[in-house]
């Protein structure tokens, strides 16, 4: 597999571009809903549908009658609902609780055959004719954009179109891979070293940073609180003047969190490019419900909020982002000469090793295990690669005090 890399672009779109993207999005969403609809079976997992060309065939035909979709995107929109059922029957397999796959966020998947980029601009394809906004690029050069969409060295894999509501901005995640020379010795040979920054989300704490930061969620638990206050009150009165004032209320919630994530999203970011960090890691969220049962609807929110939009910000300043399997991450001793795991160690925010003694705030203890995980997770997979050479690659995690190699049996260092 060759070298990945995605340039996010913001888009310049007119009152009548923007008017067609949002129906060309509310379509797509339709189409994706009406696939995930005929795949899913709320009885067993062996009777969802998760075969894309048997998808395509049965409802392909109604879809492109249905709709005024150009073919690729109903194929795409099919494609999208297909991967997210698939998703979930494999979690139902491992016997965790699912549901159907809904869509409701503006996102669409575009290809080479329906999307054509230009030095300066875009052309999609939409419910009506093409449109053609322009990029809004910053003014350092070369840009994202110019060094991978444009270069001869990069091909155009697909994009992914998406509307930010509370910015009311649509921005274009544009992925390409390597194809020169060095391809056969990318990043995923082993021959570049990484660091990655540990994240764990929870209540108390909204996130921490296996460098030791962290971002508190009392002022977002208060405006919550806060917020549902006055629905009631406005609920209770019953007026049709109190159910106007209802709805701006919702509006400005909304907006009030979305803004709220985005800060913690770009200070999230600014704090792996400030420790030179390649990769952000995150626990796997789908079955956190069922690991927090103490989150409520709105922390949930925000922590599925926080990893989409530092999934679209990081690669803007060259850093990807991954997800890990969380089991055990909040029972485990981070200590590399330790690494013992026991439902004891954890005593609600504290951390305490029932082996070693190594006491620590528990939300710091799991975000070095998230980025221990990844590292040993991606050092495993280049030495088990025929192209991985000597296999000597080094995935360090950044921590509080310094780095610590996913394969070290060393004290972190600061601990």
């Amino acid at each position: 597999m060759g070298v990945r890399r995605t340039a996010v672009v913001k888009l310049a779109v007119s009152d009548e571009q923007r008017d067609a993207l949002h129906r060309t999005a509310e379509q797509y969403l339709y189409c994706a809903n009406r696939t995930a609809d005929y795949c899913w079976s709320d009885t067993s997992y062996t009777e969802c549908e998760t075969n894309k060309r048997e998808v395509r065939d049965a409802l392909y035909s109604e879809l492109r009658e249905e709709t005024d979709l150009q073919a690729q995107l109903v194929q795409a929109a099919i494609k999208r609902a297909v991967e997210a059922v698939k998703a979930c029957v494999e979690r139902w397999k491992k016997g965790q609780r699912v549901s159907q796959p809904t869509f409701t966020a503006e996102t669409m998947d575009y290809d080479t055959r329906s999307a054509t980029f230009y030095r300066n601009k875009v052309s999609l394809a939409t419910v009506e004719s093409r449109v053609e906004p322009s990029f809004v690029l910053p003014a350092d050069s070369p840009t994202p954009y110019e060094r991978y969409v444009l270069s001869e060295n990069y091909e155009f894999r697909e994009s992914t179109l998406r509307y930010d509501a509370a910015t009311d901005e649509f921005y274009l995640n544009i992925s390409t891979r390597r194809i020169d020379s060095d391809d056969e010795v990318s990043e995923d040979t082993g021959h570049s070293d990484q660091t990655v920054l540990g994240i764990d989300l929870g209540v108390n704490s909204l996130a921490v940073s296996s460098t030791g930061r962290f971002w508190q969620g009392d002022d977002y638990d208060h405006w919550c609180r806060e917020f549902e206050k006055r629905r009631g009150e406005m609920q209770q009165r019953g007026t049709q003047a109190a159910h106007k004032a209802l709805l701006r209320l919702g509006k400005r919630e909304e907006a009030w969190r979305k803004q709220y994530i985005h800060t913690i999203a770009n200070e999230l970011v600014s704090e792996a490019v400030e420790h030179d960090c390649d990769v952000i890691a995150f626990e796997d969220l789908s079955d956190i419900r069922e690991r927090l049962p103490q989150a409520k609807w709105h922390h949930v929110w925000a922590f599925r909020r926080l990893f989409d939009y530092v999934s679209y910000k990081a690669p803007e300043q060259g850093v990807s982002v991954e997800q890990v399997e969380p089991t055990h991450t909040s029972q485990r001793c981070s200590r590399t000469d330790c690494g013992f795991t026991h439902d004891g160690n954890r005593h609600g925010e504290q951390f305490e090793c029932q082996k070693c003694g190594y006491e620590v705030n528990a939300d710091y203890n799991a975000a070095k295990n998230i980025g221990v995980r990844y590292a040993r997770k991606r050092q495993h997979k280049l030495r088990s690669s025929p192209k991985s050479g000597s296999g000597d690659a080094q995935v360090d995690v950044r921590v509080n005090g310094g780095t610590l190699n996913g394969e070290s049996h060393q004290p972190l260092a600061g601990d």
